[in-house]
């Protein structure tokens, strides 16, 4: 068997470490592509992706039963969607709960006009490396990301509404 010099290790090790220490893939930001995904509704067996809504501007949103600034937010993204509704504009929002139990119980108390995906295993969130919840990426019609809002609190809407009127306008 052939022995390895120092020089060969001492490299070998050098790869290694650069490889764990290498930046891992980033969040999704502004001007990238959304990545492509399909989930299955949280109210029915029907299955939805974000090529359901070609042509459209999307606000998705990532949530969770457990999370209080979801519960705030679900109000004023629900008064969003009736707002640009007929202007090319939908929400699509995907729980992160492990139980679809708890997600069905708090849009029950909380009853939205959108569609709503189950992924319990954190796929979709991991593709588009969400790390806070709420976190939204408000999408164009061409499938590209154009504003990216984490969290909610109270007058953020306003900003939002900005962001979704200039891109309702382009056409």
């Amino acid at each position: 068997m052939k022995q390895l010099s120092r020089f060969q290790v001492s490299c070998a090790s050098l790869a290694a470490l650069a490889l764990l220490c290498a930046p891992a893939a980033g969040a999704v930001e502004a001007g990238e592509p959304a990545p492509k995904f399909k989930a299955k509704a949280l109210n029915s067996k029907r299955s939805l992706s974000l090529d359901n809504f070609k042509g459209k501007v999307v606000y998705l949103d990532f949530w969770a039963s457990w999370c209080g600034p979801c519960a705030a937010a679900l109000p004023a993204i629900d008064a969003l969607q009736k707002e640009f509704g007929d202007d090319g504009f939908q929400v699509l929002a995907i729980n992160v709960d492990q139980d679809v139990k708890d997600a069905k119980r708090f849009l029950s108390k909380r009853p939205v006009g959108y569609p709503s995906l189950t992924d319990p295993k954190g796929a979709i969130p991991e593709r588009f490396d969400v790390e806070t919840m709420p976190t939204s990426f408000l999408i164009d019609r061409n499938g590209v990301v154009r504003y990216v809002h984490k969290g909610f609190r109270s007058g953020d809407e306003d900003e939002l509404r900005s962001h979704i009127q200039d891109l309702v306008a382009q056409r």
